[in-house]
């Protein structure tokens, strides 16, 4: 691919709990890696969503230690079945966002809910409103108090296509509620040449940017490149957008489970360095 000059920069953060369990040596490796950036789910085994006011001012505490920022809260928002009644996860949405004004983060993941079990997924399409009508509560939650929620593909959950993400923001229709964008997700539900595809439909939308790749042939992961996720192609989307934000590696080398993955100190050098490859292809620049 030949290479450009670009007003855009990307800004490297990683999922820390994919590296070791404590925090301490989350920050190590990703001092080593020159990564300057945190994206939060999980700390000392304990979900950012569980954590008290003084575990929380201990990450940020030791962040700063390290002069390394929280990009993204990874919050298990919305990765809860449709049954359960909408108060909870506007309950659980109000500590989390007590956590990151602990850490210093104003972004926030969260997904768009489980349908039914034995919902079939031609069926998922019936759940879009009323998923849309929850995620606009959130987003108005967000807005009074001055966060972003950004949205994640997932598999398995009714925001799994690139189709029913975009009926979603598109419903939604808020600022505080923007994209992230996970390439290997999508190919895990089957969705092929995704960025050509769907770069032009969910691009506006775009505030935040998973990086991990996928196969479509057997759905394993993979760095970023090697896979069928079009990650080089993202990237150039992203560098002709003039995109400036994060690139939040969650590599998922090792063991990719239902609510966390896990790749090691040693996954997530390879995870790193096949990204800059990738950017450095593409004639982009990563901000530090």
């Amino acid at each position: 691919m030949t290479t450009q000059s670009t007003q855009s920069s990307f800004t490297l953060s990683a999922f820390g709990d994919e590296i070791v369990a404590d925090l301490e040596g989350q920050l190590e490796v990703l001092a080593d890696l020159k990564i300057g950036y945190l994206d939060l789910r999980g700390a000392w085994g304990v979900n950012v969503l569980r954590m008290d006011d003084d575990m929380a001012g201990r990450v940020r505490q030791l962040c700063d230690q390290r002069g390394i920022g929280v990009a993204c809260i990874g919050s298990p928002i919305g990765k809860s079945p449709i049954a359960d009644p909408p108060e909870k996860e506007q309950a659980n949405l109000e500590r989390i966002f007590r956590v990151a004004e602990r850490v210093g983060a104003r972004r926030v993941r969260i997904f768009s809910f489980y349908p039914p079990a034995g919902a079939s997924h031609q069926e998922f399409d019936g759940y879009v409103e009323e998923v849309a009508q929850r995620l606009t509560r959130l987003a108005e939650m967000a807005g009074q108090e001055g966060f972003v929620l950004v949205l994640e593909n997932e598999k398995g959950i009714v925001g799994d296509t690139v189709a029913r993400c975009h009926r979603l923001l598109g419903l939604v229709n808020s600022p505080h509620l923007r994209f992230a964008w996970d390439p290997a997700n999508f190919v895990q539900e089957r969705e092929a040449d995704v960025t050509v595809r769907g770069w032009p439909l969910l691009g506006p939308y775009v505030a935040h940017v998973h990086i991990k790749d996928a196969s479509l042939a057997h759905g394993k992961i993979c760095p970023a490149g090697a896979g069928d996720g079009q990650v080089v192609e993202l990237l150039a989307a992203l560098r002709d957008s003039g995109y400036q934000g994060f690139l939040s590696l969650e590599p998922h080398l090792l063991i990719a489970g239902h609510s966390s993955g896990f790749s090691g100190p040693e996954g997530m050098a390879v995870a790193a360095r096949a990204l800059r490859k990738l950017i450095a292809e593409i004639g982009c620049e990563e901000a530090h």
